[in-house]
């Protein structure tokens, strides 16, 4: 399974920044970080939870899907089994590594986005993120714990989910065993 690494992302997020002509500052201010944060993230010292990652595309108006498209308006894309192209959120006061296998690729005017969350034990996603759109789930393997608005829902292998994404949304892995999740986002938001 091949990965993207850290300081690609670092740079891919600089390089959306610059495009849009925006300061450091101005993107620190709408995620509500410092920006040394952003910085540090830029420059590879520091990876980002997913939940800061969110926050960062979103003041950019992009996704994570969109930083690492290469297949833009294919009619049809596979992705066969271990060759997904990956991202890997590694926030190093976590205790485990989340990564995004990516299962659609990012294009303009798509309304589906797909990936399956490999979530190691003790790992989160760094906090409540909430969007435009919905979600559905439906837990592969192990066990996560998923909080949506006030409610906290403990799902186990073969459970599935759905929730509208401008509810407050976090999960973590409470188990022993890595997690994987089908979860699919509409619109695109990762």
């Amino acid at each position: 399974m091949s990965g993207i690494e850290f300081h690609e992302l670092g740079a891919k997020l600089r390089h959306a920044r610059k495009l849009k002509r925006l300061r450091l500052a101005d993107v620190a201010s709408e995620v509500g970080c410092s920006e040394s944060l952003l910085s540090k993230i830029e420059c590879k010292k520091v990876t980002p939870s997913l939940r800061i990652l969110h926050r960062i595309v979103t003041a950019l108006d992009t996704s994570i899907a969109s930083l690492f498209t290469d297949r833009e308006g294919a009619d049809i894309t596979l992705y066969r089994s271990g060759e997904r192209p990956v991202v890997v959120i590694d926030a190093p006061r976590q205790t485990g590594t989340i990564r995004l296998e990516r299962m659609a690729p990012y294009a303009d005017g798509n309304s589906l986005d797909g990936n399956i969350h490999v979530i190691d034990p003790g790992a989160t996603n760094g906090g409540e993120i909430n969007h435009v759109g919905e979600e559905v789930g439906y837990v592969l393997e192990g066990e996560i714990e998923l909080t949506v608005g006030t409610s906290t829902l403990h799902l186990k292998v073969g459970d599935s989910f759905f929730f509208r994404s401008e509810l407050p949304h976090s999960y973590r892995n409470p188990g022993d065993v890595t997690a994987r999740v089908l979860w699919v986002n509409s619109p695109p938001t990762f």
